[in-house]
């Protein structure tokens, strides 16, 4: 099982790279089980975070889905990680958890008018996560994601979106987001709609099937499968072992790639995450 650096000088060493447009990573970096497993059991808790930007390419951050932090919590999540690493944001759950999508604009405008550009270019992708109980409604949505900045101090911004009700697993789902060239998550678990069709610029996935008792949380075998459908996400292609909504897309120029392993074991996470990055190295 791959670890990260354990001795003194090596406990912040350069992050491992994945692959030149493919990053992956964890949600979040405090995580009691962790400092059993993953930190060195002499590492402070304040630089987790330092410490896991060098085991990991990115993290998603699941905090700011339930309030905003103050801009100088992003100066200074930015001053600790490395070049060429970047965060995901959860984008605020008042953002999606409203009957009326279009009413969102205050919300969305005062998450990511509100201390974002301090991260610079470790800024990654908003994650909009809707719930399981909020169907598609095509007008709806379609304000929705009309109202949502495209760039921030001359940065351009990237949405992914979430969905958790059946019911977008239709084409005009699919043919709407492409339409507006947002991306849509594609979730690896029974619990939720699993349909990989690329709607943005990149392609990004949650994987939420890690088991306890596999070292790694997903099996080599399941490793390996992810690795190449990784590979051909940034290639521009599709991989052709995915559920779709609609037939593949005609391949497209190479393309960013954010994997990320989220729930499930939460304790083989880290793991996984850097099994994973040894596979697309």
């Amino acid at each position: 099982m791959p670890k990260p650096p354990a001795r003194d000088t090596d406990l912040f060493a350069a992050p491992r790279a994945a692959g030149a447009s493919v990053r992956v990573g964890i949600g979040g970096w405090t995580y009691a089980p962790w400092r059993d497993n993953f930190y060195p059991s002499r590492l402070v808790q304040k630089r987790e975070l330092e410490y896991a930007s060098r085991a990991v390419t990115t993290l998603e951050v699941n905090g700011t889905y339930y309030g905003a932090q103050k801009p100088a919590t992003y100066a200074k999540w930015r001053d600790e990680t490395p070049d060429g690493f970047v965060f995901a944001l959860k984008a605020p759950r008042y953002a999606t958890e409203r009957r009326v999508l279009a009413d969102a604009g205050k919300v969305i405008d005062d998450f990511v008018h509100g201390g974002l550009a301090e991260l610079g270019d470790r800024l990654g992708p908003i994650n909009w996560q809707f719930g399981p109980a909020k169907a598609f409604d095509a007008d709806d949505f379609a304000a929705f994601l009309d109202r949502l900045p495209r760039e921030l101090d001359g940065r351009a911004l990237r949405h992914v979106v979430e969905v958790r009700h059946p019911s977008f697993q239709c084409s005009e789902y699919v043919t709407l987001a492409r339409e507006r060239r947002i991306a849509t998550v594609f979730t690896d678990s029974p619990k939720h709609p699993s349909f990989a069709d690329l709607t943005g610029d990149f392609a990004y996935a949650r994987l939420m099937c890690s088991e306890p008792q596999v070292a790694t949380g997903y099996a080599a075998a399941a490793l390996d499968r992810w690795a190449a459908r990784a590979e051909a996400w940034a290639r521009g292609a599709e991989p052709d072992d995915l559920p779709r909504v609609l037939p593949a897309q005609a391949p497209s120029p190479p393309r960013e790639v954010f994997v990320y392993f989220i729930n499930g074991a939460k304790e083989r996470a880290p793991h996984a995450a850097m099994a994973l990055i040894e596979r697309l190295r």
